[in-house]
């Protein structure tokens, strides 16, 4: 198939969802974030990803509000935090969310991590939501395979995503094939790994032959392996090359070579001991 920028994906409801996205995770508050997601609707980008706790949900609003592109072409994403985890603390967090974007509905609400003892009340307050028509999906953020399999046991609704930590060192095998066959979308964040992949020598040496920027080959790895991406820039150039992964296909060979650099490694916390 022929993708580009707007190209999507349909989950498990029927919604779809654009493969790449803007990644808004530190870009600050204010002049910095708004000029980020401008200048990411202006390449081209539909999706952008937020979350309450990265504070900065009101710039992401300003931006959307300025694009002056139409609200109903743009995918939304913000996530419900910790300590706001519950089921009425969720039902505010969530209207806080979009008071402070400044919209009346949000494309994707995700749990952001596995509280422990928690979720399971927070996705009832998601479900409650989506069945209101005030979110068109829902799903979770780091969950590992033993979090789905346990929140499964009692939703009435399946998560349509799992946004997780997903790079060439950390390539989810298990967790990937485990949504796959529950039709949960696997989403990556930190897909370059905090810029450290761009110096491994097997992906310098698969750019140089595509004529591509190493960002620009994994990213292109992660669409090629039907995982959805979010990249996260504030500089306009990077935001506008990060996209340009449209224009060459890598070869089977080169997909091996790239899946062959997986060791477990996490530049993140893990899921199954965070302290936050």
């Amino acid at each position: 198939m022929t993708l580009n920028l707007q190209s999507t994906v349909t989950l498990h409801n029927g919604v779809k969802m654009p493969w790449f996205g803007l990644g808004v995770y530190k870009a600050e508050n204010g002049q910095e974030v708004v000029n980020a997601v401008r200048a990411a609707i202006k390449a081209g980008y539909k999706s952008i990803d937020t979350a309450a706790i990265y504070q900065n949900e009101e710039g992401v609003g300003q931006a959307i509000k300025e694009s002056g592109v139409d609200r109903g072409e743009l995918f939304i994403t913000s996530k419900v935090w910790n300590a706001d985890q519950g089921y009425d603390t969720t039902l505010q967090a969530f209207e806080t969310s979009l008071q402070k974007l400044g919209l009346d509905y949000l494309d994707l609400y995700l749990i952001h991590w596995p509280t422990a003892g928690k979720y399971k009340d927070t996705w009832k307050a998601l479900e409650t939501l989506y069945k209101a028509g005030r979110i068109k999906a829902i799903g979770v953020s780091n969950f590992h395979i033993r979090h789905l399999e346990d929140l499964l046991k009692d939703a009435e609704i399946k998560p349509m995503v799992n946004q997780v930590e997903y790079h060439p060192h950390l390539a989810q095998v298990e967790l990937k094939a485990f949504c796959r066959e529950q039709g949960i979308q696997l989403e990556a964040w930190s897909p370059l790994k905090q810029g450290e992949l761009l110096q491994d020598e097997t992906i310098k040496g698969i750019a140089e032959k595509y004529g591509k920027s190493p960002a620009q080959v994994i990213l292109r790895w992660d669409i090629q392996n039907e995982v959805v991406t979010i990249p996260k820039s504030v500089k306009e150039q990077r935001i506008v090359d990060n996209a340009n992964i449209y224009d060459f296909v890598l070869s089977e060979e080169d997909m091996h070579a790239i899946n062959s650099l997986n060791k477990n490694e996490r530049v993140g916390p893990d899921p199954d001991n965070f302290n936050f």
